[in-house]
């Protein structure tokens, strides 16, 4: 296996499925019923209120995520 440097290039390739992730994850955390149940009963209320508050950072990193993760598909 060939070692590739983390360069601009690279990390241009692979931060857009980053922000896609880290959008899905916090919007289904917040949004399915079962997992939001969860989440009050294990974590602190000043966490919980920080993930709350992120809540539309999420969405918009899940949806410019979703198409800049198309983008880099559609062209490479």
């Amino acid at each position: 296996m060939e070692y590739k440097p983390l360069t601009p290039e690279v990390i241009d390739q692979y931060f857009p499925y980053f922000v896609f992730l880290y959008g899905a994850l916090v919007t289904i955390v917040l949004n399915v019923p079962r997992l939001v149940e969860l989440a009050e009963e294990r974590l602190s209320t000043d966490l919980l209120k920080q993930m709350q508050g992120h809540r539309y950072l999420a969405v918009t990193c899940l949806c410019l995520g979703f198409f800049w993760s198309l983008q880099n598909i559609w062209y490479y």
